[in-house]
Protein backbone atom coordinates (compact mmCIF):
# COMPACT_ATOMS: atom_id res chain seq x y z
CA UNK A 1 0.00 0.00 0.00
CA UNK A 2 1.47 3.53 -0.94
CA UNK A 3 1.98 5.84 1.90
CA UNK A 4 -1.11 8.13 3.06
CA UNK A 5 -0.16 12.51 1.07
CA UNK A 6 -1.68 14.06 4.17
CA UNK A 7 -2.17 17.15 2.72
CA UNK A 8 -4.42 15.62 -0.28
CA UNK A 9 -6.75 13.44 2.48
CA UNK A 10 -10.14 14.87 2.13
CA UNK A 11 -13.06 15.14 4.34
CA UNK A 12 -14.75 12.03 4.37
CA UNK A 13 -12.28 10.03 3.25
CA UNK A 14 -11.16 6.27 4.82
CA UNK A 15 -7.62 6.37 6.14
CA UNK A 16 -6.04 2.84 7.20
CA UNK A 17 -2.26 3.11 7.62
CA UNK A 18 1.13 3.09 9.25
CA UNK A 19 2.12 6.68 10.53
CA UNK A 20 4.52 8.25 13.08
CA UNK A 21 3.23 9.45 16.19
CA UNK A 22 4.79 12.78 16.51
CA UNK A 23 2.83 13.62 20.12
CA UNK A 24 0.59 12.27 22.44
CA UNK A 25 -1.07 14.85 24.31
CA UNK A 26 -2.66 13.70 27.75
CA UNK A 27 -5.79 16.60 28.67
CA UNK A 28 -9.22 16.96 30.65
CA UNK A 29 -12.50 18.43 29.53
CA UNK A 30 -13.46 21.13 31.92
CA UNK A 31 -15.42 18.44 33.88
CA UNK A 32 -11.85 16.74 34.98
CA UNK A 33 -12.71 13.59 32.30
CA UNK A 34 -9.26 12.60 30.89
CA UNK A 35 -8.84 12.00 26.87
CA UNK A 36 -6.08 12.25 24.22
CA UNK A 37 -5.03 13.68 20.94
CA UNK A 38 -2.70 12.02 19.06
CA UNK A 39 -0.57 13.99 16.27
CA UNK A 40 0.25 11.54 13.63
CA UNK A 41 2.23 11.73 10.38
CA UNK A 42 4.85 10.55 7.58
CA UNK A 43 7.13 12.45 5.27
CA UNK A 44 4.58 14.37 3.58
CA UNK A 45 2.78 16.11 6.80
CA UNK A 46 0.79 15.86 10.13
CA UNK A 47 -2.90 14.99 11.43
CA UNK A 48 -4.12 15.31 14.80
CA UNK A 49 -6.86 12.90 15.56
CA UNK A 50 -10.08 14.27 17.13
CA UNK A 51 -10.13 13.63 21.00
CA UNK A 52 -9.63 9.98 22.07
CA UNK A 53 -12.59 10.31 25.03
CA UNK A 54 -12.49 8.55 28.15
CA UNK A 55 -14.85 5.75 27.27
CA UNK A 56 -12.07 4.88 24.42
CA UNK A 57 -8.46 5.38 26.05
CA UNK A 58 -7.56 2.04 25.81
CA UNK A 59 -7.40 2.85 22.07
CA UNK A 60 -4.41 4.76 22.52
CA UNK A 61 -3.04 2.27 25.11
CA UNK A 62 1.22 2.15 24.92
CA UNK A 63 0.86 4.42 22.26
CA UNK A 64 3.95 7.47 22.49
CA UNK A 65 5.85 9.89 20.69
CA UNK A 66 8.28 7.75 18.51
CA UNK A 67 6.21 4.92 17.63
CA UNK A 68 4.94 3.88 14.29
CA UNK A 69 1.33 2.94 14.41
CA UNK A 70 -1.62 1.59 12.06
CA UNK A 71 -4.76 3.57 12.30
CA UNK A 72 -7.95 3.76 11.16
CA UNK A 73 -10.17 5.91 10.51
CA UNK A 74 -12.08 8.71 8.32
CA UNK A 75 -11.33 12.64 7.81
CA UNK A 76 -13.52 15.17 9.52
CA UNK A 77 -13.16 18.68 10.00
CA UNK A 78 -13.44 20.59 12.76
CA UNK A 79 -14.16 24.36 13.05
CA UNK A 80 -14.95 25.38 16.13
CA UNK A 81 -13.51 28.24 17.73
CA UNK A 82 -11.44 29.13 14.71
CA UNK A 83 -10.47 28.21 11.05
CA UNK A 84 -11.58 24.71 9.85
CA UNK A 85 -8.99 22.10 9.91
CA UNK A 86 -8.83 18.10 9.08
CA UNK A 87 -9.31 15.89 12.31
CA UNK A 88 -8.42 11.79 11.92
CA UNK A 89 -11.49 10.76 13.68
CA UNK A 90 -10.43 6.62 14.85
CA UNK A 91 -12.62 4.12 14.28
CA UNK A 92 -10.74 1.34 16.54
CA UNK A 93 -7.68 0.76 18.71
CA UNK A 94 -4.37 2.39 17.15
CA UNK A 95 -2.15 -0.40 16.62
CA UNK A 96 1.95 -0.30 18.20
CA UNK A 97 3.94 -1.97 15.54
CA UNK A 98 7.17 -3.33 16.55
CA UNK A 99 10.06 -0.91 16.92
CA UNK A 100 12.21 -3.42 14.79
CA UNK A 101 9.94 -3.16 11.78
CA UNK A 102 10.38 0.51 10.79
CA UNK A 103 12.68 3.31 11.44
CA UNK A 104 11.52 7.02 12.52
CA UNK A 105 13.41 8.56 9.91
CA UNK A 106 11.19 7.07 7.30
CA UNK A 107 8.58 8.78 8.81
CA UNK A 108 10.06 12.64 8.21
CA UNK A 109 10.28 14.75 5.37
CA UNK A 110 13.82 15.28 3.83
CA UNK A 111 14.86 17.22 0.52
CA UNK A 112 14.21 14.51 -1.60
CA UNK A 113 17.77 13.09 -3.04
CA UNK A 114 18.91 16.64 -3.99
CA UNK A 115 21.85 16.32 -1.42
CA UNK A 116 24.40 15.75 -4.16
CA UNK A 117 24.06 18.38 -6.39
CA UNK A 118 23.75 20.71 -3.52
CA UNK A 119 27.14 19.64 -2.13
CA UNK A 120 28.41 19.90 -5.68
CA UNK A 121 27.32 23.97 -5.79
CA UNK A 122 28.71 24.01 -2.72
CA UNK A 123 32.33 23.09 -3.03
CA UNK A 124 32.79 24.63 -6.31
CA UNK A 125 32.05 28.10 -4.81
CA UNK A 126 34.39 27.50 -2.22
CA UNK A 127 36.82 26.46 -4.66
CA UNK A 128 36.24 29.79 -6.30
CA UNK A 129 37.05 31.75 -3.61
CA UNK A 130 40.19 33.69 -4.16
CA UNK A 131 40.66 34.14 -0.30
CA UNK A 132 43.23 31.53 0.50
CA UNK A 133 42.49 32.18 3.86
CA UNK A 134 38.77 32.36 4.05
CA UNK A 135 39.42 28.46 1.95
CA UNK A 136 41.66 27.36 4.67
CA UNK A 137 38.81 28.46 7.31
CA UNK A 138 35.97 26.61 5.42
CA UNK A 139 37.73 23.25 5.04
CA UNK A 140 38.51 22.87 8.66
CA UNK A 141 34.84 22.37 8.44
CA UNK A 142 33.79 21.37 4.99
CA UNK A 143 36.96 18.75 4.28
CA UNK A 144 35.57 17.15 7.64
CA UNK A 145 34.01 14.02 6.24
CA UNK A 146 31.89 13.36 9.84
CA UNK A 147 30.93 17.35 9.85
CA UNK A 148 29.42 16.52 6.17
CA UNK A 149 27.41 13.59 7.18
CA UNK A 150 25.98 15.17 9.98
CA UNK A 151 25.32 18.60 7.98
CA UNK A 152 23.05 16.60 5.50
CA UNK A 153 20.84 15.11 8.21
CA UNK A 154 20.02 17.87 9.85
CA UNK A 155 17.37 19.57 9.54
CA UNK A 156 17.24 23.62 9.30
CA UNK A 157 14.46 24.12 11.89
CA UNK A 158 12.45 21.76 14.69
CA UNK A 159 9.03 23.11 13.44
CA UNK A 160 9.97 26.13 11.11
CA UNK A 161 11.08 26.90 7.51
CA UNK A 162 13.56 23.62 6.31
CA UNK A 163 12.34 21.35 8.83
CA UNK A 164 13.45 18.31 6.74
CA UNK A 165 16.49 15.88 6.79
CA UNK A 166 18.78 17.68 4.83
CA UNK A 167 17.01 20.83 5.11
CA UNK A 168 20.05 22.83 6.59
CA UNK A 169 22.01 21.81 3.10
CA UNK A 170 19.25 23.80 1.42
CA UNK A 171 19.06 26.71 3.18
CA UNK A 172 22.66 26.84 3.36
CA UNK A 173 22.76 26.67 -0.13
CA UNK A 174 20.01 29.06 -0.87
CA UNK A 175 21.55 31.83 1.85
CA UNK A 176 24.80 31.35 0.44
CA UNK A 177 23.24 31.81 -3.39
CA UNK A 178 21.18 34.78 -2.11
CA UNK A 179 24.12 36.43 -0.63
CA UNK A 180 26.59 35.60 -3.22
CA UNK A 181 24.61 37.36 -5.94
CA UNK A 182 23.56 40.60 -3.40
CA UNK A 183 27.53 40.57 -2.98
CA UNK A 184 28.41 41.03 -6.45
CA UNK A 185 25.30 43.88 -7.22
CA UNK A 186 26.24 46.08 -4.33
CA UNK A 187 30.41 45.55 -4.69
CA UNK A 188 31.03 44.04 -1.38
CA UNK A 189 33.92 41.49 0.07
CA UNK A 190 31.82 38.25 -2.12
CA UNK A 191 34.43 35.74 -0.73
CA UNK A 192 33.60 37.21 2.89
CA UNK A 193 30.30 37.01 2.37
CA UNK A 194 30.08 33.68 0.76
CA UNK A 195 32.28 32.00 3.93
CA UNK A 196 29.86 33.99 5.88
CA UNK A 197 26.81 32.35 4.42
CA UNK A 198 28.21 28.69 4.43
CA UNK A 199 29.04 28.99 8.28
CA UNK A 200 26.31 30.83 9.31
CA UNK A 201 24.10 27.97 10.72
CA UNK A 202 26.66 25.61 11.58
CA UNK A 203 25.62 25.91 15.26
CA UNK A 204 22.52 24.17 13.61
CA UNK A 205 24.55 20.44 13.98
CA UNK A 206 24.79 20.85 17.66
CA UNK A 207 21.55 22.31 18.23
CA UNK A 208 19.16 19.94 17.24
CA UNK A 209 18.70 16.61 17.21
CA UNK A 210 16.67 13.77 15.40
CA UNK A 211 14.12 12.56 18.21
CA UNK A 212 11.53 10.41 18.98
CA UNK A 213 8.99 12.50 17.88
CA UNK A 214 10.48 14.49 15.18
CA UNK A 215 13.15 17.04 14.83
CA UNK A 216 13.89 18.76 18.83
CA UNK A 217 16.04 20.69 20.81
CA UNK A 218 19.35 19.46 22.35
CA UNK A 219 20.17 20.94 25.90
CA UNK A 220 22.71 22.48 23.81
CA UNK A 221 20.03 24.03 21.51
CA UNK A 222 17.91 24.93 24.38
CA UNK A 223 20.55 27.05 26.26
CA UNK A 224 22.66 28.66 23.91
CA UNK A 225 20.95 28.47 21.08
CA UNK A 226 22.57 27.74 17.64
CA UNK A 227 23.96 31.13 16.84
CA UNK A 228 26.06 31.12 20.02
CA UNK A 229 26.97 27.66 19.13
CA UNK A 230 27.85 28.27 15.82
CA UNK A 231 30.81 30.84 17.25
CA UNK A 232 31.76 28.17 19.65
CA UNK A 233 32.40 25.89 16.87
CA UNK A 234 34.33 28.21 14.88
CA UNK A 235 36.89 29.06 17.95
CA UNK A 236 37.05 24.84 18.70
CA UNK A 237 37.80 23.98 15.12
CA UNK A 238 40.42 27.27 14.44
CA UNK A 239 42.00 26.35 18.11
CA UNK A 240 42.64 22.72 17.37
CA UNK A 241 43.93 22.97 13.87
CA UNK A 242 47.14 23.72 16.03
CA UNK A 243 48.72 26.64 13.11
CA UNK A 244 47.38 29.86 12.44
CA UNK A 245 43.92 29.69 10.15
CA UNK A 246 43.40 33.60 10.11
CA UNK A 247 44.76 36.65 11.80
CA UNK A 248 42.89 37.49 15.50
CA UNK A 249 41.02 40.65 13.36
CA UNK A 250 39.89 38.06 10.66
CA UNK A 251 38.61 35.68 13.38
CA UNK A 252 36.72 38.12 14.86
CA UNK A 253 35.05 39.80 11.88
CA UNK A 254 33.78 35.94 11.40
CA UNK A 255 32.44 35.14 14.81
CA UNK A 256 30.53 38.84 14.31
CA UNK A 257 28.42 37.36 10.97
CA UNK A 258 27.78 33.80 12.53
CA UNK A 259 26.98 36.19 15.80
CA UNK A 260 24.87 38.78 13.94
CA UNK A 261 22.94 36.92 11.05
CA UNK A 262 19.18 37.09 13.08
CA UNK A 263 19.53 40.85 12.98
CA UNK A 264 18.72 41.57 16.43
CA UNK A 265 18.71 41.01 19.88
CA UNK A 266 15.04 40.17 19.50
CA UNK A 267 15.47 37.57 16.76
CA UNK A 268 18.57 35.63 19.06
CA UNK A 269 21.67 37.52 17.89
CA UNK A 270 23.76 38.90 20.46
CA UNK A 271 24.87 41.62 18.43
CA UNK A 272 23.30 43.26 15.26
CA UNK A 273 25.11 43.41 11.85
CA UNK A 274 27.85 45.96 11.78
CA UNK A 275 29.49 45.48 8.57
CA UNK A 276 28.00 45.45 4.45
CA UNK A 277 29.04 41.48 4.52
CA UNK A 278 27.34 40.63 7.84
CA UNK A 279 24.09 42.88 6.74
CA UNK A 280 23.96 40.65 3.37
CA UNK A 281 24.22 37.73 5.01
CA UNK A 282 21.80 38.64 7.81
CA UNK A 283 19.34 39.56 4.75
CA UNK A 284 20.11 36.57 2.65
CA UNK A 285 18.93 34.13 5.26
CA UNK A 286 15.72 36.02 6.26
CA UNK A 287 15.06 35.67 2.26
CA UNK A 288 15.60 32.02 2.29
CA UNK A 289 13.58 31.07 5.86
CA UNK A 290 10.48 33.71 5.11
CA UNK A 291 9.96 32.78 1.20
CA UNK A 292 9.99 28.96 2.27
CA UNK A 293 7.90 29.69 4.92
CA UNK A 294 5.42 31.83 2.19
CA UNK A 295 5.79 28.50 -0.18
CA UNK A 296 4.82 26.13 2.51
CA UNK A 297 1.96 27.99 3.76
CA UNK A 298 0.31 28.75 0.72
CA UNK A 299 0.81 24.84 -0.10
CA UNK A 300 -1.48 23.82 3.13
CA UNK A 301 -4.93 23.48 1.94
CA UNK A 302 -6.40 23.75 5.57
CA UNK A 303 -5.38 27.65 5.39
CA UNK A 304 -7.80 28.16 2.65
CA UNK A 305 -10.41 25.68 3.53
CA UNK A 306 -13.76 26.62 1.80
CA UNK A 307 -12.27 27.90 -1.18
CA UNK A 308 -10.69 31.12 0.65
CA UNK A 309 -8.26 33.58 -0.69
CA UNK A 310 -6.61 35.02 2.36
CA UNK A 311 -6.42 33.59 5.59
CA UNK A 312 -8.57 34.19 8.68
CA UNK A 313 -5.60 35.17 10.68
CA UNK A 314 -1.96 35.78 10.70
CA UNK A 315 0.44 32.81 11.31
CA UNK A 316 2.83 32.36 13.42
CA UNK A 317 5.75 31.61 11.31
CA UNK A 318 5.11 35.08 9.34
CA UNK A 319 3.08 37.03 11.85
CA UNK A 320 0.94 38.71 8.95
CA UNK A 321 -1.89 36.68 6.51
CA UNK A 322 -1.19 35.39 3.75
CA UNK A 323 -3.10 35.78 0.14
CA UNK A 324 -3.42 32.95 -2.28
CA UNK A 325 -4.02 34.11 -5.78
CA UNK A 326 -6.78 32.54 -7.37
CA UNK A 327 -5.45 33.39 -11.35
CA UNK A 328 -2.32 31.99 -13.27
CA UNK A 329 0.04 33.54 -15.26
CA UNK A 330 0.18 32.06 -18.93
Amino acid sequence: MPPLVIPHLAPGERVAGELLVFDRADKKTTAGDPFVVLTLGNSSGRIETSPIWSDKLEWADGVRSGKVVQAIGDVTVYAKGGPARRQLSLTGPVRVLPDEMFRAEEFLPSIDGEASKLWAWIDRVRGELDSSTLRRVLDLFFCDDDFRVRFERTPASTGGHHAKLGGLLLHVFEVTNIAKQIARTMHANTDLVIAGALLHDIGKLEAYEIGPGGFTYTSCGLLLGHVVLGSLMLERRIAAAGVPMCSDGQLTELHHMILSHHGSLEFGSPVTPMTTEAEIVHRADEASAKATDMMELLGDNDLFSGGREYTDRPHWRLGRRIWRRPHDWD
